[in-house]
């Protein structure tokens, strides 16, 4: 099977790890069990609000859309933050191959998740790691929000995010703050005008991490539209950092020829824009990283 990753890709990746030169993205896979996917509050959704679209009612992005138009653009913001109240607090950080966990047990300065969870602050801080939730401000609410709620990062430009006080910047908002929260089709495509249209909404402490780190894909499926957003959002950055190695954990679709010719296609769509595929779940990911780690131990 074609987008497993070399023992060089490896071997490269573990030693960015090392140096701190690795930055990783989460999505939704990576709450898998704790939190639902998109797709079936956007399947609970469609049958409570009746969407007429049959293709789409897994698409939670297209919901959203409609629940926006037939109610008001805060209408489905305002239902998830409510629906976000009856979930765990957290996922179970004592479980030693729990994602966030793992991620939290890496020597690296920043993080950025499309999540609108804080598991990730939640995680590091399990680990005695001083983490700073940092907002993408895309829209005018999100930057009245923190100029109300600045934190040193957004105090200080020439402050530097460090193994013991990272960071966590959230790209797509977080609950509870339900105008932060890129989740409808306007949502997605006012903040990819947004954000080509003013640089300085990736700060620079960010910016950096994108051009000069190996990018760690984790927990997005193949048709995720908000993961093709993602690499459009960045494509200036990936263009400038052509020679690293930016690695993308994805679980493969069902096994017939049509799925694996679409398998092998995709491979190699990422692997021109220098993005190797890893063909598994993140915890699967997680366990092999942790043996390849090992096997590099002696170099």
């Amino acid at each position: 099977m074609s987008g497993l990753l070399r023992d060089e890709d490896w071997e490269i990746l573990v030693r960015r790890i090392r140096a701190g030169k690795c930055t990783p993205f989460l999505g939704a896979g990576a709450c898998y069990g704790v939190l639902p996917l998109g797709g079936d509050i956007a399947r609970q959704w469609a049958e409570k609000y009746e969407f007429p679209v049959d293709d789409d009612k897994s698409n939670l992005i297209a919901v959203a859309q409609y629940l926006a138009l037939q109610r008001d653009p805060s209408f489905p913001k305002d239902e998830l933050v409510r629906m976000w109240k009856k979930f765990p607090a957290s996922p179970d950080f004592q479980d030693p191959t729990e994602p966030h966990r793992v991620l939290a047990s890496l020597p690296l300065p920043i993080y950025i998740t499309t999540n609108y969870d804080d598991f990730m602050v939640k995680a590091l801080n399990y680990k005695m790691r001083d983490a700073l939730k940092v907002l993408c401000q895309w829209n005018s609410a999100v930057k009245d929000y923190v100029a109300e709620n600045p934190t040193t990062f957004d105090k200080d430009s020439s402050f530097r995010p460090t193994v013991a006080n990272p960071v966590v910047f959230h790209l797509h908002g977080y609950v509870p703050l339900a105008e932060s929260l890129v989740l409808t089709e306007d949502d997605y495509m006012d903040f990819l005008v947004n954000v080509a249209s003013d640089p300085d909404l990736i700060p620079p402490q960010i910016a950096r991490a994108l051009t000069g780190t190996s990018l760690l894909f984790l927990g997005y499926r193949i048709a995720d539209w908000n993961f093709r957003v993602l690499l459009r959002s960045f494509a200036r950055f990936m263009e400038r950092s052509q020679a690293r190695l930016n690695v993308a954990v994805m679980l493969p679709p069902s096994a017939n020829s049509l799925q694996e010719k679409v398998q092998d296609y995709l491979t190699k769509y990422y692997q021109n824009i220098d993005v190797r595929v890893y063909w598994g779940s993140v915890k699967d990911f997680f366990a092999e990283l942790k043996e390849k780690e090992q096997s590099f131990s002696d170099e």
